[in-house]
Parts: structure tokens; sequence; C-alpha cells
């Protein structure tokens, strides 16, 4: 097996005395699509931050392409290829649509250049319709796109998606997935966090499953979708918890 593109072993995310993450470790190969799934407060969010440069992990590593990136700054991380869209989309309200895309275009160094963002407007035509607009005017679903289009412009090497169907309509989060699978098809290498579990392990290639800071399942995502005990708990499933050791051909952790 060759080395992944983002290797993430024994990580901790504290704030405080409470420990968000507790000991995770994940592994991301090139070109992979991995989801994040779990309830709320199981540290998906906390992992990202972490990964991002948001929250200085309290122990682990994190290597990217075998270089160790805990703990770097944010804008340092983003540099070296890690870009997060964060939960809630988090565009700049007051900038026009064309501005906070020239930022992502900016953010690494050379910077894109104008045919990447003509790219990005290929991909999510609503933007272009919007270009002029401030940012704040738009649909959520059209920030979700914005958010998207801005992180990929910073040419990441590894895409960190933090809840990207949070608030939308059915039709959105289809479109919304729809957009994510065609990055994918680009060869993005995309870790997905996503309430939505079902839409997340349809999309994604492998899945993990956490419960309190802590992986608690793992494994390709069409086996996880059909083990009972993720059917349970996340799919609306109602079928009695398996029998010790029954994975349905899943790892557990």
């Amino acid at each position: 097996m060759s080395e992944p593109l983002l290797r993430v072993d024994d990580l901790v995310v504290a704030y405080g005395h409470v420990q968000a993450v507790r000991g995770l470790s994940l592994h991301i190969g090139a070109g992979e699509i991995v989801a994040l799934i779990g309830p709320n407060g199981a540290g998906k969010s906390s992992t990202l931050g972490a990964l991002a440069g948001l929250v200085a992990p309290a122990a682990g590593s994190v290597k990217l392409a075998g270089a160790d990136i805990a703990g770097r700054p944010a804008h340092a991380i983003v540099a070296a290829g890690v870009v997060l869209v964060p939960e809630g989309r988090a565009v700049l309200q007051r900038m026009t649509v064309e501005e906070n895309l020239i930022l992502g275009a900016e953010s690494r160094r050379p910077r894109a250049p104008r045919a990447a963002i003509d790219a990005e407007l290929e991909r999510f035509p609503a933007l272009r319709r919007r270009l002029r607009l401030p940012a704040g005017a738009l649909s959520g679903g059209e920030q979700q796109m914005l958010a998207i289009a801005r992180g990929l412009l910073a040419r990441p090497r590894v895409l960190l998606l933090d809840e990207p169907s949070m608030g939308l309509s059915p039709i959105l989060v289809a479109q919304i997935f729809d957009a994510v699978k065609a990055i994918h098809r680009d060869g993005a290498t995309i870790l997905l966090v996503e309430q939505n579990a079902r839409m997340a392990l349809e999309v994604a290639q492998r899945a993990y499953v956490l419960e309190r800071g802590q992986v608690a399942l793992h494994g390709d995502a069409a086996e996880l979708a059909k083990d009972r005990r993720v059917q349970a708990a996340y799919l609306g499933g109602h079928v009695a918890a398996p029998s010790a050791g029954d994975s349905d051909g899943a790892d557990g952790h």
C-alpha cells in the first residue's frame, strides 16, 4: 500500500479539560473521498479544525505527504495544500461574489490565474449570474457553491468540507453533492464531514464513524451503509443490534 496523502495518528483536541477528539487516527489516499459521520458532538468539526490549523492539537500527528503539519498556523497549512470549506459557509458577506473568488485565488502563491476563476464559474453557473452582487445577497445554496469554489481556487491537495448540506433544501442538497462528485471525478482528494449520513456514504469511497471523539467504525462506505448499527443510528433503520463481533463488513475500533 502506498503512503496516504494525509495521515492522522492519535489526534487529541481539547478545549480546556474537555477532550473533543480522543486519539483519533485516519488516512486518506490521493484522489479518495472519505467521509466522517457521527452524532452531534462526536468531534467531527473539531477534527477538521485541527487539520486546518484553526485549533492546535493537544497531541498526535498530522502528516501531509509525509511532512508533519500538526500545530502549524492556518495560513501555513493552506499554503501546504490543506484547505477547509467551513461549516456555515463563512463567505465574506459584504464583498461581491467576484471579490470572494479573487480572494480565494490569491490565498496561495503563485495565485490562480483568471482562467481558474472562469473554470469555477463554469462549474457553478449560478455564480456567474451574480458576480456583482454582495455574497450576503445569495441564497444559502449559492453561498455554499461560492464557499466551495473559493476553496478550490486555493488549489488544495486535500479539500476539507464541513457540513456542506447544512440548512439546505433537498433539491439544493442534491445539487451540492452532485458538485462534490464532479470535483472528485476531476481528481480532488476530499475529507467530508456531513450530518446527512446517507448522502455522505453514497458519495464517499470510505468512511469513519465517530462517537465521543473516537473512531467507532471504519471501512468501505458501501459496506458501512449496510451495517446494522449504522443503519439504526444514522440511516433511519429499525433493526436489532448486531451480536458481538458482527460488523457486517466494517472494521471496528
